[in-house]
């Protein structure tokens, strides 16, 4: 076997390989031999067929057999010959050989990735605590959630519980089928078109009002976007929130059996430390993905980002054939797809060689505390773990994730770490 290698640009690499005639001759009389057993020619008994007859009548579907079967044993074995690693199945294409066997594989190699600057690199570390007032606004959410309404005789105001019936037009053109009748709408809660809410502020039962607002130029019904749209309104009722109380019965409907506000107040504590210590990780993952991918340049390989465009993709395009629509139709931004598959790609590669040059190994007992206390929110833990450990595609998901956090906590050693002091608020993205 002769091989050959050209460099036709940074990554990409052209192997001829060639075989001489005697190699290949043996394969074609191999399979001859294999098919001649085998199938039926009128005129012979079978398996009695000369192999000059079964070569006539079944001559090409052997050469291609053998070729695939050539490239097959030779293909592995050329590229570690020359310590060669695709980062893609190559391109195999068949060259006109008139003794022997020759083909060329064309394909990109993995990126020489250099690592010494990253000692060098910044980040920043955000620290935050769980405060009683957080615990508090926590709280007042959760009552928020559980609170009720009661009809009212007053006028309208925000956060109010409001039934109305009413009629849309623009254009001349009645865009509601006639009325919607007893619809509900939360004041403030922005479920309708900019303005709508707010026109619906200081109205009593049983007052009609007549106002316009227009669609956003953004409207999702074309027809609509940008116009101006008259409403004529009802109210059918208004009914204001009633929050509950913080009693027992409240508290042991959060599972604390002993219904105490003080066991309530821990456990909401705790669940908000979790969710904090989760949140703090991530926004500290992605401080040192940034540094990496900002400092460390390397080239990625295109047919990797390919892969990786066509993995955003997928959900857009099963959506896409679900509701019967042409991908095109979607007006998908597909240079976003390309600049996060790039990212994603590059920083693969990058934590690949730290995990490969640092030998991080996987630590299962991280793994193991890592589930359970993933498990910990819910009302069973231990069949929450064994739901993990019975699957290996769950399990490798953890695997992976605890990898890359293995990685990180490496990273962090390495890099210059300074520290941001934020509030709960602002690491989770809430209002306090």
């Amino acid at each position: 076997m002769q091989v050959s290698v050209e460099k036709t640009s940074e990554l990409s690499r052209k192997m001829t390989v060639s075989l001489p005639d005697d190699v290949v001759q043996e394969k074609m009389t191999e399979r001859l031999k294999s098919l001649a057993r085998g199938v039926k020619v009128d005129g012979f008994r079978p398996g009695k067929a000369p192999q000059q007859v079964i070569k006539k009548l079944y001559g090409e579907r052997i050469r291609q057999e053998v070729a695939g079967d050539l490239i097959q044993t030779t293909l592995s074995k050329a590229l570690q010959e020359q310590d060669l690693k695709p980062a893609g199945y190559p391109q195999i294409e068949l060259a006109e050989e008139v003794d022997g066997f020759r083909y060329i594989a064309e394909f990109e190699v993995y990126p020489e990735i250099s690592l010494e600057n990253v000692g060098q690199l910044k980040v920043v570390r955000p620290v935050s605590s769980v405060q009683e007032t957080d615990v508090n606004g926590m709280i007042d959410k959760l009552k928020e959630q559980r609170k009720t309404w009661q009809i009212v005789e007053r006028a309208s105001q925000a956060h109010d519980l409001i039934t109305i019936t009413f009629s849309g037009i623009s254009d001349g053109e009645n865009f509601t089928d006639g009325k919607v009748e007893n619809y509900q709408i939360e004041i403030g809660s922005k479920r309708m078109i900019p303005g709508f809410e707010d026109q619906l502020i200081g109205l009593t039962t049983g007052e009609n009002k007549t106002f316009e607002v227009s669609f956003p130029d953004q409207y999702g019904n074309e027809k609509l976007a940008g116009k101006l749209a008259k409403f004529e309104v009802e109210v059918v009722s208004i009914e204001e929130p009633v929050l509950p109380e913080i009693d027992e019965d409240f508290i042991k409907a959060y599972g604390i059996e002993d219904g105490s506000v003080e066991s309530f107040r821990l456990d909401v504590k705790e669940n908000m430390q979790r969710e904090l210590e989760r949140a703090l990780r991530g926004k500290l993952k992605n401080s040192l993905m940034d540094a990496l991918y900002e400092n460390i340049k390397i080239n990625i390989p295109k047919v990797l980002v390919d892969q990786e465009i066509d993995s955003l993709m997928k959900p857009y395009i099963d959506n896409a054939k679900k509701r019967k629509l042409k991908i095109e139709d979607l007006n998908i931004p597909l240079d976003s797809f390309e600049s996060q598959a790039k990212r994603r790609v590059a920083l693969g590669l990058i934590l690949g060689e730290i995990i490969r040059k640092n030998d991080i190994k996987l630590d299962a007992e991280k793994v193991r505390s890592t589930i359970e206390d993933m498990a910990k929110s819910y009302e069973r833990p231990a069949d929450v773990v064994n739901w993990y450990y019975s699957d290996e595609s769950r399990l490798a998901d953890v695997q992976q994730m605890v990898l890359e956090d293995q990685t990180v906590e490496w990273l962090t050693s390495q890099v210059n770490v300074s520290e941001e002091e934020l509030a709960f608020s602002d690491v989770l993205g809430q209002e306090g």
